[in-house]
């Protein structure tokens, strides 16, 4: 359950279509994102929105920016471990306190900008659609060709329209559906809202991307380094959340878990166990490897240079996958909770 509880007095969902002005409120969080921040603000003053920013120790100006811009900004205390979760929670009570009559919360990261027509888009299709908890939309990167990195995340948002089992940071939500299953689970730290989502679905709320330019995101990943945090917090999330859900009956992530700790756990013990007895068996582990990174180029392009570094990084990524698992693990036997882990 989440870290907070909410409260709202009715479901605003009866309510009929028109400006997204006294209807939609947005929540941004950041931290040291610079200009970033300062165009995902930029992009929402201008719609006369009430803006909670959400700041979590940034040593760049961002809050000063942001006010500076008309939004009301939360520094966390982070005295309790940060989590973005957290953070979306507490903004969303700091908005509630400020714009209490809204219909509708749009949760942005600060490394974001919002589209031109999208708040007014997803506000007109939750109108209209009141079995339906979440809207979100095409999220593309700014800079894709600034990295490989970069362009991996471009390819990783180019996802499927329609119904969906989860949205991501950047999305937005109806209120009373927020409030009825106590927001965010704060002590998250990756996966928060394929979390959140499936809370939603056991109450029969519905998630769904519609095909419109949503958000601009800046990755601004240019190191293997950042990449492999990346996939340390992954893995991480992977593991929380499927400790979290386990007892649901449709527990999340236990492909991805079984994945990672198959490609970087077994197949190597096992070739190493193995080379005690036949050395052969140390020959055969870069064959394994070299064949499932062939096999996953070549589903998207045998001819294609990218396809071929993108099923290596991803070989790779387990490795990072497995050691975030590992630090779940060790948190959940220490019995701590531990804040997030950060790529940038």
């Amino acid at each position: 359950m989440a870290d907070n509880k909410l409260s709202v007095d009715a479901d605003s969902a009866s309510k009929s279509s028109g400006p997204i002005e006294g209807r939609v409120g947005v929540v941004v969080i950041g931290r040291n994102e610079g200009d970033r921040l300062v165009q995902c603000i930029d992009s929402l003053t201008l719609m006369g929105l009430p803006i909670v920013y959400v700041d979590s120790a940034s040593t760049d100006g961002s809050p000063e920016a942001a006010r500076s811009r008309g939004a009301d900004v939360l520094d966390l205390d982070l005295a309790t471990p940060f989590t973005a979760a957290r953070a979306r929670n507490e903004g969303f009570a700091r908005l509630l306190s400020i714009a209490p009559n809204i219909d509708y919360i749009q949760f942005v990261d600060g490394d974001c900008e919002i589209e031109q027509g999208w708040i007014a888009s997803a506000t007109d299709f939750l109108d209209q659609r009141s079995d339906v908890a979440i809207v979100c939309g095409r999220r593309r990167e700014r800079f894709p060709d600034a990295s490989f990195y970069n362009k991996i995340c471009d390819e990783e948002w180019n996802t499927a329209v329609g119904e969906s089992e989860a949205c991501g940071g950047d999305a937005l939500m109806r209120k009373s559906s927020f409030v009825a299953v106590d927001g965010y689970n704060g002590g998250i730290i990756a996966g928060e809202e394929p979390e959140l989502c499936s809370r939603m679905r056991t109450k029969n709320m519905r998630i769904w991307r519609i095909d419109q330019p949503m958000t601009v995101h800046d990755a601004d990943m240019h190191h293997f380094r950042q990449w492999w945090l990346r996939a340390i917090r992954s893995g991480f999330g992977y593991a929380q959340v499927w400790w979290t859900t386990r007892k649901t009956g449709k527990a999340l992530y236990s492909r991805e878990l079984v994945r990672a700790i198959l490609w970087a756990l077994i197949i190597p013990l096992i070739a190493v166990v193995g080379g005690l007895f036949a050395p052969i068996f140390l020959l055969i582990l870069p064959a394994i490897y070299m064949a499932q990174t062939a096999r996953m180029a070549i589903k998207q392009g045998a001819f294609n240079k990218f396809s071929w570094k993108v099923a290596a990084l991803n070989i790779a990524g387990k490795f990072g996958e497995t050691l975030g698992i590992f630090r779940f693990v060790s948190r959940l036997l220490k019995g701590k909770q531990g804040g997030a882990i950060f790529y940038k």
